[in-house]
């Protein structure tokens, strides 16, 4: 059973394709994220991935299986894989806003690609600034090249928001210094509780978890996966789930709030009464299941019955453009935005696709109609991308005025 006082910390791995994100995490936590058929048959990561661990210190060594007795726990980690495709852009970022800090993995023998550069602003545009990055792959190449490498990464970061962030150099094939991130995540301070609010759930999974043939008395309700960024949820709480289901009546698409209870709530392979902000969790619902299967309530937000704000089709938020457009090679600069200009959003975990319909005289704020409504709470992030050569680019980030 995981002790309630271990510090708690959200990290999501994060990098280009291929530069051995998911087998590194199966180092961290000893388990592979990339737990769908699909995902295993193409070799990539496509949706987000989840993992957990317990760092124990003993003595001077940090680890996740203690051999000796007098090892002590001293974090409890959520692992948050998500994918490194250019075509997957909106989940990494629908991950990115549920994290507290962040590896960011970059192959010695590949170096910095355009989705590390995207991957990277991303971090940037959702506000995390604990990063540690690790220099992955360098048993494939010489000492000389590593050093080589180290030096292109460390003026990569150079003037950034993560310029003192460490650089590991890592093999996670051969388990090279993996000691080393455990010791370096267990430096990064959790973030503090706010249980003075109602709680805040993030759904970035839901789930059908019954097996074909299971008979009906043994039905489970449909499961939510995510992160509670404030307030406590317990057994027994009546929730509201927004913008909740979506129905389609004559063309027309409306979405109606879900109301449910909470059957049982688990943090990794525990069963626990109550939870509080820190790491992933799942909520079993009594919802049912069809409700929950195949992520089709991801993006949305829970929270007690009556504390959530009405969904909104009509958004208004500061915009801060990058420089130049992220994830392509060579160099385009991030032109001005324009009305009737279509963007794709992610607020909190929901990804939408907004229309601008007013732009401030100094183009520092913007009003847009969105296609799928968000619960919009006032100060959160909001990242930009702009259909560029037909890839959603990232082009810069915002936050919600109203």
């Amino acid at each position: 059973m995981v002790d309630k006082e271990i510090p708690e910390l959200n990290v999501g791995v994060v990098g280009h394709i291929d530069h051995g994100k998911t087998t590194l995490l199966s180092k961290l936590t000893g388990k592979f994220t990339d737990t769908h058929s699909e995902e295993l048959k193409r070799g990539i990561t496509i949706k987000l991935g989840y993992a957990d661990t317990i760092i124990y210190k003993c003595g001077n060594r940090y680890v996740n299986k203690p051999e000796e007795k007098d090892c002590i726990p001293v974090r409890y980690v959520s692992f948050i894989d998500a994918p490194g495709h250019e075509m997957l852009m909106a989940t990494m970022l629908s991950g990115a806003a549920i994290i507290d800090a962040a590896i960011l993995v970059i192959a010695a023998n590949e170096g910095i690609k355009p989705q590390t550069r995207e991957h990277f602003m991303a971090l940037q545009a959702k506000k995390i600034k604990n990063i540690i990055v690790v220099q992955n792959k360098i048993d494939l190449i010489s000492k000389e090249e590593a050093i080589k490498n180290y030096q292109e990464i460390r003026e990569f970061l150079k003037g950034s928001f993560a310029e003192d962030a460490p650089i590991i150099p890592v093999s996670a094939q051969q388990g090279v210094n993996i000691d080393k991130i455990f010791e370096y995540l267990c430096r990064i301070e959790a973030p503090k509780k706010d249980l003075s609010q109602p709680p805040i759930f993030l759904v970035a999974r839901s789930f059908d978890i019954n097996k074909p043939g299971t008979p009906i008395e043994e039905l489970k309700g449909g499961v939510l996966g995510g992160i509670l960024k404030k307030g406590k949820l317990k057994v027994g709480d009546e929730i509201e789930i927004k913008p909740g289901l979506s129905v389609k009546k004559a063309n027309k698409l409306s979405y109606q709030t879900l109301t449910t209870k909470i059957v049982s709530l688990h943090k990794g392979t525990d069963s626990v009464e109550e939870v509080l902000p820190g790491a992933s969790i799942s909520i079993e619902t009594n919802l049912d299941p069809f409700l929950t299967k195949t992520d089709s309530l991801t993006g949305c937000i829970v929270s007690t019955k009556d504390s959530l704000p009405d969904i909104t089709y009509n958004l208004r938020i500061t915009v801060n453009l990058f420089e130049e457009v992220l994830g392509i090679e060579g160099h385009q600069k991030v032109e001005p935005l324009k009305t009737k200009e279509m963007l794709m959003l992610n607020v909190n975990t929901t990804i939408t696709i907004g229309t601008i319909e007013r732009i401030s005289k100094d183009g520092k704020e913007i009003e847009l109609v969105l296609n799928i409504p968000v619960v919009a709470l006032k100060g959160e992030n909001v990242s930009i991308a702009r259909n560029i050569g037909g890839h959603w680019r990232l082009i810069g980030w915002g936050e919600i005025i109203e």
